[in-house]
């Protein structure tokens, strides 16, 4: 018989305009993969970026929030495995699944950890170093309990895989470190990229809806492009992302090279095109996936660590600059030199293919599904945290829902 997975997705997925939502494509592939269909369910309102789900035969429905006819399709669908995206929509969603599913396979794929990504903005914020007191926030309660909730839980990052266990002493049993899962690069394709003599200027790319995105266009903007623009005065930097408002667009500047392009229907063709992509992310978690489409498409890269966390295990590498003036240094020197910037372009290929395999990751995560659904009960009886919190969180979280469907009906 057909195994059911059933996806709580917190937006539909946009695989063109965030790493989320490839993130999201290459779990479905996954599941479908493994013989599963997949129903993807939202009560997000879809936007025009939004993946059409039918064309790979994945059912799309409308759910609505805090309202018992979710009850009713839950019961109706009897998935094996339910993937929350995201902790919020646990938090909406896993008790009414617990209660009518319970014996699925509950998985929460974090994306990243929010409450790490609001400790670090916080502190940005406040121009301090993260310390506990900025770790341990209202989100991070939140999350934590979300993750004791599940069966299981994917997590994006080692980074973030040793903060959980580290830190906060969370089971390894609980945890499983599941990044992008990438394609190897060929020698083939490797040798199909665009050489050095054949692009030109830099490219910065993000959504940029998302904070930390808008908060490095602003930095380029003011900062870091005018010091490389003054050294290579004939170079431009392309921007690119989806959900460009007024604020974004009025930075476009043609005298400054300084350019917003807007929504990019190819990454791999921008990428191509362009010699180095800069990438100055100040604030943030998980892994960041303009870094990954630059590596597939042999664009090597200035970041920060913020930005090379959980992608570059040696955070002295030259191209992780943490100080605008080196920034700008590496940058100028990526964009002159053909030897520096092949053995970058080099590495990148070498990082993809060594430490983000997607057999090998896709092997893992099958091993570790199938043993907890082998023994599912005995599982959850030595995750006694989580049996609180699903007794608590159960209650409290099913009456605040009923009560505003009581009050919207």
């Amino acid at each position: 018989m057909n195994k059911k997975l059933l996806i709580i997705g917190f937006v539909w997925p946009e695989p063109k305009s965030s790493a989320a939502g490839s993130r999201m494509m290459q779990l479905i592939a996954f599941f479908q993969s493994e013989g599963y269909s997949v129903s993807f369910a939202s009560a997000c309102a879809k936007s025009d970026n939004a993946f059409d789900l039918s064309t790979i035969g994945v059912d799309r429905i409308t759910i609505k929030l805090n309202h018992s006819s979710f009850d009713d399709f839950a019961l109706q669908l009897n998935p094996d495995v339910v993937l929350f995206d995201r902790f919020m929509t646990e938090e909406q969603f896993g008790w009414r699944i617990t209660e009518q599913c319970p014996e699925a396979i509950k998985i929460l794929d974090t994306e990243d950890l929010h409450f790490l990504r609001r400790a670090r903005l916080q502190a940005f914020k406040d121009e301090k170093a993260v310390s506990n007191d900025y770790i341990f926030n209202d989100t991070t309660k939140r999350e934590i309990a979300s993750i004791y909730r599940c069966d299981l839980s994917l997590i994006i990052s080692k980074a973030e895989m040793q903060l959980l266990e580290q830190m906060f002493k969370i089971d390894s049993s609980l945890l499983l470190y599941l990044p992008f899962l990438i394609d190897p690069i060929s020698e083939e394709q490797q040798q199909t990229c665009s050489t050095f003599e054949e692009r030109q200027h830099f490219i910065s790319i993000g959504n940029f809806l998302h904070e930390p995105n808008y908060n490095a266009l602003l930095y380029l903007k003011e900062t870091i492009w005018k010091g490389i623009r003054q050294r290579l005065p004939k170079a431009q930097l392309h921007n690119y992302g989806a959900y460009a408002s007024q604020k974004v667009d009025q930075l476009h500047n043609e005298n400054e090279g300084f350019l917003i392009k807007g929504f990019a229907q190819d990454v791999g063709d921008v990428m191509q095109q362009s010699k180095v992509l800069l990438a100055p992310i100040r604030f943030g978690a998980g892994l960041k996936g303009k870094l990954f489409d630059a590596m597939q498409n042999g664009t090597p890269y200035v970041t920060t660590t913020i930005g090379a966390e959980g992608v570059v295990e040696d955070a002295e590498q030259d191209f992780v600059c943490d100080v605008a003036e080196e920034f700008i240094d590496y940058a100028v020197e990526l964009y002159q030199s053909e030897s520096l910037w092949t053995t970058q372009q080099k590495m990148g290929f070498q990082i993809l293919n060594t430490q983000f395999s997607k057999t090998n990751f896709e092997v893992q995560f099958n091993d570790r599904l199938h043993v907890v659904c082998k023994d599912l009960e005995s599982h959850r009886q030595k995750n006694f945290i989580g049996q609180v919190l699903q007794h608590h969180t159960l209650q409290s979280t099913k009456f605040m829902s009923k009560w505003i469907e009581a009050k919207n009906s």
